[in-house]
C-alpha cells in the first residue's frame, strides 16, 4: 500500500497497524493457530492454570485378616478363629478342617461361625480339634464397586494324646424322669486344674427358672444343684461347652457334653431310726408306712438327706463288699443304693424279726419284700430319703450327699 502523503496521516496508520496488531496476540486463536495438541488429550494444557488431566483410581481392594497366619502349625486347640475385613466387608467364610482323632481314625468336618452385623467380622463358634489340617476360606467385597476377593489360609493344629485331654460325663442321661433331689453330676477322666475355666463353660437352664450352683468334689467332679430341691415337672437342661478348652496342666477338654432331664413328682422317703419306721410322702401326702431295722452297734447307719442313686435286683450282698468280719452271703430281691459306702434299702426277709423293733444289720435299711418292691417301683434316681435318730451323720461327698449342706456352704465350692 503507498505510504500517505502527509507526515501526521502516515504516523497514525502506523500506530493502528501497532494497535490491530496487539489486539490480534491477546485475542482468541483459531484452533488452526494453536500449538500442541486439544485440551483434555495426553500431554496437552487442561486450561490457563497449566495443570494436567489424571483417570479416576481404581477402589482398594477388601483386606481380609485371620488371627492364624498361613502355614501356622501347632496352634492351640483352645483359639477361636476370627477375621477382620478393612476397605469393604465379608460375603462369607468357611473353616474346613480333616485330620485323626487320638484313637488315630480319620476326622473331617467344618466349624460354624457367625458374622458381625457390619460384616467387618466373623468368628468361629467352636474351637479346634487337635491333630487336624484347617483350610480357612474368606470371600469380601470391596467398598466402592463391590469387586469380589477371595483369600485362602491353610494351619496346622497341636498334637494331643490321650492324657492330654479329658473326657466329660453327664448325669442324668438324656431324657430321664428324676427325683426332685437329684444333681446334675459332670465325671471327667483326667483331672482338671483350671476349675474356673472350666466351670465358665458349664451351663444349666431350668424351666421354671431356680437358682443354683456349681460345687467341686474333686478335680474329676463338679455337681449342681438348686437351692431347694427342684420343683416337680421342672425341665432341666445341661451344656458343658468344654471341647478343646483349656482345663490347665497342658489338657484340654476332648468334647462337648449335652444332656436334659424332667424332674417327676415329689416323692419323699423319711425314716426315724430311733422307731425303726419310714413314711413315704408323694406330692406332700404320705402314701406309705414302713416298718425297717437298720445298722447295728458298730455298723451305725448314717443320718441325714441321701439320694436313691441306682436301682438292683438280686443284689448279691457279702461280707467281704464291707469288710465285716462275720461271713455272710445274702441276696436282696430289691435294692436302692444310697450311699457309695454300701449303705442300700432292700428287701431282707431274714431279718423281719426286728422291723420296727430293733437295728440289726450291717448298715443297711432292710425292710419286708413286698415293702422293698413297693419302693422299687414307685420311687425315681433322685428321690430324697430323709434319715434321722442317730448320732453317725452323712458325708456331703458319700453318693448324693449334696443336701447335706446349706445353699450358702454348697456355693462355697464353686471355682467362680
Amino acid at each position: 500500500m503507498p505510504l500517505p502523503k502527509s507526515p501526521r496521516r502516515w504516523v497514525g496508520a502506523l500506530a493502528t497497524a501497532g494497535l490491530l496488531a496487539a489486539l490480534a496476540a491477546c485475542g482468541p486463536q483459531t484452533p488452526s493457530t494453536q500449538q500442541g495438541s486439544v485440551p483434555g488429550a495426553s500431554g496437552g494444557s487442561t486450561g490457563s492454570g497449566g495443570h494436567r488431566a489424571t483417570s479416576t483410581p481404581a477402589p482398594p481392594p477388601v483386606v481380609m485378616t485371620p488371627n492364624v497366619s498361613d502355614g501356622a502349625s501347632a496352634v492351640t486347640v483352645d483359639t477361636l478363629v476370627s477375621v477382620q475385613a478393612r476397605e469393604g466387608s465379608l460375603s462369607n467364610v468357611k473353616l474346613d478342617y480333616a485330620g485323626h482323632d487320638a484313637h488315630g481314625s480319620a476326622t473331617s468336618g467344618a466349624i460354624s461361625g457367625r458374622l458381625g452385623k457390619d460384616r467387618s467380622n466373623w468368628k468361629a463358634e467352636e474351637r479346634l480339634e487337635p491333630s487336624a489340617t484347617y483350610t480357612l476360606v474368606m470371600t469380601g467385597r470391596n467398598a466402592s464397586d463391590s469387586a469380589t476377593t477371595t483369600k485362602t489360609t491353610k494351619f496346622t493344629t497341636q498334637n494331643l494324646d490321650l492324657s492330654q485331654q479329658t473326657f466329660p460325663m453327664l448325669y442324668p442321661l438324656k431324657s430321664s424322669t428324676v427325683g426332685v433331689g437329684m444333681p446334675v453330676v459332670l465325671n471327667f477322666d483326667v483331672p482338671v486344674k483350671d476349675k474356673a475355666t472350666i466351670q465358665k463353660h458349664l451351663h444349666v437352664t431350668s424351666t421354671p427358672a431356680q437358682p443354683g450352683s456349681w460345687h467341686w468334689f474333686s478335680s474329676t467332679q463338679v455337681r449342681y444343684r438348686p437351692a431347694t430341691y427342684w420343683k416337680p415337672g421342672t425341665k432341666v437342661s445341661v451344656n458343658a461347652n468344654v471341647n478343646s478348652l483349656d482345663a490347665g496342666g497342658g489338657v484340654y477338654g476332648q468334647t462337648s457334653a449335652r444332656t436334659s432331664f424332667t424332674v417327676g413328682r415329689s416323692m419323699i422317703i423319711k425314716i426315724d431310726l430311733g422307731s425303726d419306721v419310714g413314711h413315704v410322702y408323694r406330692s406332700g401326702k404320705m402314701v406309705r408306712t414302713i416298718y425297717v431295722s437298720a445298722g447295728k452297734a458298730g455298723w451305725t447307719t448314717r443320718s441325714g438327706i441321701k439320694l436313691i442313686m441306682a436301682k438292683e435286683w438280686n443284689k448279691v450282698m457279702t461280707n467281704e463288699m464291707i469288710g465285716a468280719a462275720e461271713k455272710y452271703r445274702l441276696t436282696a430281691a430289691y435294692a436302692m443304693r444310697i450311699t457309695n459306702s454300701g449303705e442300700f434299702l432292700h428287701s431282707a426277709p431274714w431279718n423281719s424279726a426286728y422291723f420296727g423293733r430293733a437295728n440289726n444289720s450291717h448298715g443297711c435299711t432292710g425292710m419286708s419284700t413286698g415293702d422293698a418292691g413297693w419302693l422299687i417301683n414307685n420311687t425315681l434316681i433322685g428321690d430324697p430319703v430323709v434319715t434321722t435318730g442317730t448320732s453317725r451323720q452323712m458325708e456331703l461327698d458319700n453318693g448324693y450327699g449334696d443336701w447335706n449342706a446349706s445353699f450358702k456352704q454348697y456355693e462355697k465350692g464353686s471355682a467362680l
